[in-house]
C-alpha cells in the first residue's frame, strides 16, 4: 500500500520546512541573499525554487493552482511572505495526498514539462516519489548553504521526522 508511504512524505516535508524556514529566519538579511554558489544561488533563491517545484508539480498533479513558467522564479521577495506561502503549499500538499486512494496512486498523469517541447504521461506513484525527492534534494542544498554560512542547520534526517511523530 503505497498511501502511508506518500502521507508519511507528506507529513515530513511539512515538518522539514518547518525546521528549514526556522532557521533561514536568524541570518542576516545579506547572508540570506547572498549568492553561494548553489544550483539557485542563495538561500533566497533555493526556497523560491523549492516552492516553484511544489507549485508545478501540484498543478500536474491537481490541474488546479499557479504553475510558475520558470524554474528560477523569484515568487516572494521576503522570507515572511515566502514562509506564509510555504506553509500554506504545505497544507495544500497534505490534503491531496490525504484524498488519494491507491486506485488514484496506480492511475497516470499526463502534463507539459517546462522543459521539453512535447507532453509527458506517467504514472502518478513515481511521479509523487520524484515530487518528494525533489524537495529533499532542495532542502538539502539550502542545509548546505546554511552549514557554509555558519549558521546552526537544522536536523532534516527523516528519521529525526519519524521517531517525533512517533
Amino acid at each position: 500500500m503505497l498511501k502511508p508511504h506518500f502521507e508519511m512524505f507528506a507529513g515530513y516535508n511539512q515538518w522539514a520546512n518547518r525546521r528549514l524556514y526556522d532557521a533561514a529566519a536568524r541570518v542576516s538579511e545579506a547572508q540570506y541573499r547572498e549568492n553561494r554558489g548553489a544550483f539557485f544561488k542563495s538561500l533566497h533563491g533555493t526556497l523560491n525554487h523549492l516552492l516553484v517545484g511544489d507549485r508545478v508539480w501540484m498543478r500536474r498533479f491537481t490541474g488546479e493552482g499557479d504553475a510558475p513558467k520558470r524554474l528560477d522564479a523569484i515568487l516572494f521577495e521576503d522570507l515572511s511572505s515566502l514562509r506564509a506561502a510555504r506553509e500554506a503549499e504545505d497544507e495544500r500538499i497534505l490534503g491531496y495526498v490525504r484524498g488519494l486512494d491507491e486506485a488514484k496512486l496506480a492511475g497516470t498523469i499526463r502534463y507539459q514539462p517546462i522543459t521539453l517541447p512535447d507532453p509527458v504521461e506517467q504514472k502518478l506513484a513515481p511521479a509523487l516519489a520524484h515530487f518528494f525527492n525533489h524537495q529533499t534534494h532542495h532542502r538539502g542544498q539550502a542545509h548546505g548553504i546554511l552549514t557554509n554560512l555558519g549558521a546552526k542547520a537544522p536536523e532534516l534526517d527523516l528519521l529525526y521526522y519519524q521517531r517525533e511523530v512517533s
